[in-house]
C-alpha cells in the first residue's frame, strides 16, 4: 500500500509524494526547481506547472493541453478546431437538383488533424460548432430553389433559399449556415449544395467559400 510523505529535504520546499515517488506535489517558494513554483506531477508526462512568468501549463503526454497566461487568457492547443477552403472552383456541379458535396482542398488550420477528404471527423463525443459559407456563380432567375446542408452522421441541417433573390451583377451569390451539432466519436460532417429548376451550369467558387468548426464541450 502506498504511503504519503511530507518532505522538507530541499530548502524552501514542501514535497508530498507517494512512497514510490511516482506522484508528487511540490511547493517551491524559493523557485529552486527550474523556476517552478507549483508542480503536480503524476509522472514525467502528466503535470501542472506554474512558472516564473506567471503562466500555468497543464500537460498530458508531455504536451501542453491548456495554458493560462499572466493576463488570464486560456489557450487549448490540442482542442479540435479546423478551417478549410476550396483549392479550385467546382464547375457545373449543380443547377438541375444534383446534390454536390463541396470540395475543400486547402486547410487554413486543422489543430487536431481531424479533417481530410472534404470531411471533418469528430475525435470525441461532444457538441461541435460548425459553420459554412458557399459562394456560387452562373445561377440565374430560373434557379428558384436552393438547399445547403451541413451533413453529420446523426442528422442533416438544412438551409433552404431562393437563389434568384441573391444574385449580384456578376451573377454571384453567397449562402451560409451555422449549427451546434451533437456528434459522437468517429461521426463525420460534410457540406453539400443543391440548386434546382435549371440545368447543370452552377459553379461553386473558391472565393467566399469555407467550412469551419470546433469542439464546444
Amino acid at each position: 500500500m502506498s504511503s504519503i510523505k511530507l518532505k522538507g529535504s530541499v530548502s524552501g520546499e514542501a514535497i508530498i509524494t507517494a512512497a514510490s515517488d511516482a506522484s508528487a506535489i511540490i511547493l517551491d517558494k524559493n523557485l529552486d526547481l527550474n523556476g517552478q513554483e507549483l508542480v503536480l506531477d503524476a509522472d514525467a508526462d502528466t503535470s501542472i506547472h506554474s512558472n516564473t512568468d506567471d503562466q500555468i501549463d497543464f500537460k498530458t503526454g508531455g504536451t501542453d493541453r491548456m495554458v493560462i497566461d499572466s493576463s488570464g487568457r486560456i489557450t487549448t492547443p490540442s482542442q479540435p478546431a479546423f478551417s478549410v477552403v476550396p483549392t479550385s472552383d467546382q464547375d457545373n456541379c449543380t443547377g438541375n437538383g444534383t446534390n454536390a458535396t463541396v470540395a475543400f482542398g486547402t486547410e487554413i488550420f486543422d489543430k487536431n488533424n481531424d479533417f481530410a477528404s472534404n470531411t471533418f471527423t469528430a475525435p470525441v463525443t461532444g457538441s461541435y460548432f460548425l459553420t459554412a459559407s458557399v459562394s456560387v456563380h452562373d445561377h440565374t432567375v430560373s434557379n428558384t430553389t436552393g438547399r445547403m446542408n451541413i451533413v453529420t452522421s446523426n442528422r442533416s441541417y438544412l438551409y433552404e433559399f431562393d437563389p434568384a433573390e441573391n444574385i449580384s451583377g456578376a451573377g454571384v451569390g453567397s449562402f451560409s449556415i451555422s449549427v451546434l451539432a451533437d456528434m459522437d466519436a468517429g461521426d463525420t460532417s460534410t457540406v453539400t449544395m443543391q440548386m434546382y429548376d435549371s440545368t447543370l451550369t452552377v459553379d461553386i467558387q473558391t472565393s467566399g467559400t469555407f467550412f469551419q468548426g470546433y469542439l464546444m464541450g
